[in-house]
Formats: structure tokens, sequence, C-alpha cells
């Protein structure tokens, strides 16, 4: 690394040194000169002043948060090694220039997303920027597109071709994505801990919706995550530890590399917030004033200094990013700073705080001497009554358990009253219209709140499926056995009677089986029975047996699906079902007649996320009739209470109850039924397997302007 040392001999200092650190020196093949921006008609013409013609096309590409350009010209120098140019148009801002190593790279900032061509003209790059949008056609009627007019769309959009990930050197992990396009819009920012890509308007193929693990390459980044958001595709990089990043396009190749920070334990660290460029400083018993003077001629700021400001200061500060260096000698000597636009002006901490307090006591009288003026706002998605009452500080209905107010005005409420003491305004709920009355400066701040809050909100339909499965089996066998003895006096043959035994407790004959094991019925259904008799006609005696079955196979399947239509934010409620009625006791001592609910009911509040995706709070109730008691009929309640994030269009199992009752029954005689083979005429056999199964299923969808329920 070449440093250059930059020395200067103050007046009352014995010593000093100020050392900035410099690119690297690279031998280039062409100068970047310098840069002119011009109005003509209806576009910003950007100038690029080379040296020689361009050798290799140069590279750009667009950010859209902030609105920026950025053209990198390769093998190409600049004299000045870093500049800054103010131009306060109403597109064009201003522009920087700077050499990145062996290649020279412009950034235009841009007060807006504007479109824009380049040319190359001899030895001029050239940038046309267009400064007035497409106006807004005449309204008119909308339908829904037909599948080949969305076809061709979607046919015609640019797209995501592939996504690669490569380790590169220093331990860097660089992302490469190819587009169909290089016209593509992109801007990337960093959220958290995680650097977001967005590729506005542009499709992402399904087999590329998914995240990547890159673990294994051993570099910052953990993961990649790419999905679609509200019709953009979106690269979520997960990177890790300390790191820092840099971007680029060639082409169709849009490449971020993410590289580890190795830190230096001789450099001071950063303090949080502070980005500006690296120096050194080490200066004996300086003027203050010398030592701003030095600051300003170092970040090209215009520094105005207050006359109250005096003193010496001894210091020496190694690689500080000059913004930290500066605090910290203005800490030093109680001071403070004001910055407007590249203007710096310092003055002692309660000398500012006196003429900061002036100013704004004179807003004040200013305002409560101001006009007051009047204005009418005409609300299309909110209720005028809950814009009123948020403007006043009151709480809104459904901020606090009342009814949700249209719109998603619920959870909006304010607690800070937004007009002047001076200020006030009605809502007419007829036209749905606010009247408000209030100072200039105060009218522009409703009117920008209304426009923040008077949009219409996306709507999601909510479909849940509640599955109930059973299948039952059940199988009963049983005998009867009875023995058969001639009446008394009756030849053999005549007339028979079946006993239990020959001996009753009454010395009477009795017409019951000696043994009695039949099958049960099952479901109210009898079973079937088959008997036969056994006649010994030498001993007069019969022998009586009946053997019953039954068997029952069923299966059966409930399927429940409610939906519901809602919008973001809003709770959503659908029921069907039946009011049992039961008797209640009152503190009177008389009874009443009150009802409880046996229904299907489904609530649920979604929230969409900014990924696309749907955040759900449902609770789901499947209720049905269930068997009668001497209090009433009981109820069989099925209920499941949840949070879970589930895809715009995905279908998510939120619970599951699965049951089995088997058992099998058997009464038998004693030891006579313990018998092989004969035993089974003194027993019989009851046997139940049973299965039910219930599963919910959720599925959520967002609604586009142009999509109907059906």
């Amino acid at each position: 690394m070449i440093t250059a040392r930059w020395v200067r001999t103050l007046s009352g200092a014995s010593a000093m040194a100020l050392m900035l650190a410099a690119p690297a020196a690279f031998a280039q093949n062409n100068q970047l000169k310098q840069v002119d921006a011009n109005v003509v008609g209806e576009q910003t013409v950007f100038t690029v002043d080379l040296k020689s013609p361009l050798a290799q096309k140069p590279v750009d590409f667009t950010t859209q948060n902030p609105s920026k350009i950025a053209i990198d010209f390769f093998d190409t120098g600049f004299v000045g090694g870093r500049a800054q140019y103010e131009y306060a148009g109403k597109l064009l801002k201003s522009a920087n220039v700077m050499q990145i190593g062996d290649r020279t790279r412009v950034v235009l900032n841009l007060s807006r997303n504007a479109t824009y061509r380049t040319e190359i003209r001899g030895t001029q790059y050239v940038v046309l920027m267009d400064n007035v949008t497409q106006s807004a056609t005449a309204a008119a009627p909308t339908f829904a597109p037909s599948p080949t007019v969305t076809a061709a769309v979607a046919a015609n959009r640019p797209s995501v071709r592939n996504i690669d990930f490569r380790r590169a050197g220093e331990s860097a992990g660089r992302v490469v994505v190819d587009l169909s396009s290089r016209d593509t819009g992109i801007n990337i920012q960093q959220q958290g801990q995680n650097l977001v890509v967005d590729f506005m308007g542009t499709s992402l193929p399904a087999d590329l919706r998914r995240r990547f693990d890159v673990t294994d390459f051993g570099t910052p980044v953990q993961g990649l995550r790419a999905n679609d958001a509200n019709g953009s595709a979106r690269l979520i990089i997960e990177p890790r530890g300390n790191w820092e990043y840099s971007s680029y396009q060639t082409d169709t190749q849009f490449v971020v590399e993410v590289r580890p920070v190795k830190n230096d334990p001789n450099k001071l660290i950063a303090g949080q917030g502070y980005r500006g460029e690296r120096l050194s400083l080490n200066f004996q018993n300086i003027d203050i004033r010398s030592l701003l003077q030095v600051f300003a001629d170092f970040t090209n700021l215009n520094i105005i200094t207050s006359d109250t400001v005096q003193g010496n200061l001894t210091l020496r500060l190694k690689d500080v990013p000059w913004d930290q260096a500066l605090q910290i000698v203005m800490d030093s000597k109680g001071l403070a700073s004001r910055r407007n636009g590249n203007v710096l002006w310092v003055a002692p901490k309660a000398e500012l705080a006196t003429k900061e307090k002036l100013e704004l006591e004179s807003m004040q009288q200013i305002n409560e001497l101001e006009p007051i003026r009047s204005q009418v706002f005409q609300l299309n998605y909110q209720r005028a009554d809950d814009v009123r009452r948020m403007l006043l500080g009151l709480p809104v209905a459904g901020s606090g358990g009342g009814a949700a107010p249209a719109g998603g005005a619920a959870g909006a409420a304010s607690v800070t009253r937004m007009l002047s003491k001076r200020g006030s305004l009605t809502a007419d709920p007829r036209t749905n219209q606010l009247f408000v009355s209030d100072i200039g400066s105060k009218l522009e701040e409703v009117q920008g709140f209304l426009q923040k809050i008077d949009i219409p909100v996306r709507q999601v339909i909510i479909e849940a499926r509640i599955v109930e499965a059973s299948d039952t089996f059940s199988r009963n066998l049983g005998v009867k056995l009875g023995f058969a003895l001639p009446r008394s006096g009756s030849a053999i043959g005549n007339s028979y009677q079946n006993v239990a035994s020959p001996f009753t407790a009454d010395s009477k004959w009795t017409n019951a089986p000696a043994l009695s094991l039949p099958a049960a019925a099952i479901n109210g259904v009898d079973p079937a029975s088959v008997a036969f008799s056994i006649f010994n006609a030498g001993a007069g005696r019969f022998l009586d047996l009946e053997i019953s079955a039954l068997e029952a196979d069923g299966k059966g399947k409930i399927i429940s699906s409610p939906r519901v239509v809602t919008a973001n934010n809003i709770k959503a409620l659908i029921e069907q079902g039946t009011e049992l009625p039961y008797q209640s006791a009152t503190s009177s001592g008389a009874t009443s007649i009150q009802f409880r609910k046996a229904n299907l009911k489904l609530e649920v509040t979604p929230q969409i996320t900014p990924e696309g995706n749907v955040l759900l709070d449902v609770d789901v109730n499947k209720d049905s009739v269930g068997i009668q008691t001497v209090n009433g009929f009981a109820i069989d309640t099925k209920h499941v209470q949840t949070q879970v994030l589930v895809d715009n269009g995905g279908t998510v199992v939120i619970g599951g109850i699965y049951s089995q009752d088997e058992s099998n029954n058997v009464n038998k005689v004693p030891f006579l039924g313990d018998i092989p083979v004969i035993g089974n005429l003194f027993k019989n056999n009851a046997k139940v397997n049973n299965r039910t199964e219930l599963l919910v299923f959720l599925t959520p969808r967002i609604l586009n302007d142009n999509v109907s329920l059906k």
C-alpha cells in the first residue's frame, strides 16, 4: 500500500503531521477529465469527458432506494482521485466521482427513479435521463385480463435465470445472479443482519424459490433465500460475523461480494455510526481554530467557527474516521456542531442551545400569530370519524376492543395530538370528509399523514378444511345350549320341555336354556342365528344348540370447509351450527332457558409480511351435538388455536388428532370355556376396533386488484 503523507506547519505549533490514506497506484490507459450536466428540453444530459475513446464499454446499474445510477469505467483513472459535484436539479441532485483501484466509478444521485439511456460520442460518454415521468392516462373501466393476456405479459417480464455462489479470495463469498435483461432495476440494502436484494418487476422461476445452504464454503455468508415479494424477485443474503460488501453489474450478471473484516489491533475502532474516510492526526499544542481548518481542507466542507471558540489542543489519532475524530475534538473542548448542506457551524454547546431555544420560541410566537386556514380532505378508504380521533389523540374504535374500523385503522390509535393548540377539525360521516382549520404547516402535516394511511388495504382469503375420518369394526359371536325331556305321562316323541336343570327351586319345569351366551346386537341390529338339535331315542332326550353371530364394518369421512375474506390485520369470523337450550338457575331460585352453541367456527386475523407471506392468528372450532344426558345434550368439541406463517397460496396442517379404540371381550363358563374347541360352546366373544382421525388444513391467498372470489 502506497500512502501519501501531508505535513503542514502552522503558526504556534511546535510539530504536527497529517497522514492521509490514498488508494494504491495503478497505471491506467485512459483518464477521466471532467463531468458536466445540462437540462435539454425534457431530459437531463450528463456528460463524462475522457482523455481518449473508450476501449471497453462501461458497466452501469441502478438502485431504487435511494435512487442512484452507478457507472464503472474500467482501466480508467481520475486525476482528482475523488470529487463531489452539486447540481441541485429537479432530477439530478449531485454526482460523486471516485477512483477505485484501476477503475473509476461515477455515481449519479437522483431525486427519484427515472428511465435513462447511454451513448458513446467519441471521447464522451453521455447519460440521457428523462425529467418527466409518464403521465397517468384517463380513468377507464378495468377488466380482469384473460388467461392468454396474462400469460403473454408474464412471458415478456424479465426473469432471474440462475443464482450461483462461489468462494472468492480472502474468504469472500460471491453471489452471482444471472438476469434475462441488463435493464433490470436493482435495489440492495442492509436489513438487520441480512442483505436484501430486490430485482424490480422480475419473475423468479419456481425451482429457484428456496433456501441455499452455503455454510460449507467457509465464507461470512451462511445461506441464501430466494422468493417472490409483491411481483418482484427478492434475494436475502445471510452473512454472519463482521463483514462488508460490494456490488456491481456486468451486462446481465449482478454480483454481490461479501468479505470478512479483519480488525487491526493497532487501529482505533470506529464508533457506531461513523462512516467517514480515515485519517491520522499528530499535533502538539495546536490552536483549535487551525485544527478545524485542517478538517475543512480534508473534507471539503465549509466550516464556520464561532468567535467564542478558543484554546489549544494536543492530540494523536491514528487511522480514525474523520467524523469520529471531529467529534472527539469537539467533545474535548465542549463544542457542538450543526450541519446545513456542506456548511458546518461549530460553537460551544451552551451557545448553540441558547440560539436554538430562541429560534424555537420565535417559531412558537409566529405559530400563535400565523393566520388560520381551512382545508377539506376527502377520504376514500378510511372512515372520517376514525381519522378525526387519531388526529386529536383519542383512542380509535377497534384499538381497545371495540369494532374494528374499515380499512385497517384498528391498532393505529394516536396518542399525540397532531394539530396545534389553535387547530380544530370536524368529520362529516355522510360524505366521509374532514374539515380541518389550522396553520399552514400543520395542514401540510395532516395532508402527508392522510396520504400514508388513506390507501387501499390488501385483502386475504382464508380457507380451512376440517377432515374427520373414521374406520370402525365390530364382531360378536355367541351360543345357546339346552336339553329337552319328555313331559310326564307323555310318550317319547310327543311333548318335550327344555330344562335348565332337573332340579329347580320350585320343582317345576322351565323353558329357559341350560346355557345362554348369545351374541349382542350392534347399532340396533340383531345378530343372525342358526340352531339344530340332537335326539337320543333310547334315552328319550334332546340336545339343542343355537349359534349367533354379527359383524359390522363402517367407514366414514366428514369434510367441513369454511372460507372468509378479510382485510390485512383485521379479524374475521364465520360460523354455522346449532344452539342447544338448557335450563339454568337464577339467583332468585327460578329457572331460565339459556343456549349453548354447537357450531363450526373459523376466527382468523391475517398479517401480510414484506416477503409476501401471510402470518395467521387462527382459532378453529368444530363442535357437534353429542349424547343426551339427564341435564340435556352433551357437546362434542374439537378446537385448535395457533399462530402460523404460511406462503401465499400454500397449505399447512395446523393440527391433527388420531385415536384408536381396540377391545376384545369374552364371557364364558369357568373351566368348560377353557376346553379346546369344545370350549367355544360355553362362551361368547365381542371384538371392537375403531379408529378416528381429525386433520385441520389452512390455505391463505392474497387477493390482487384484478382477482375476484369465485
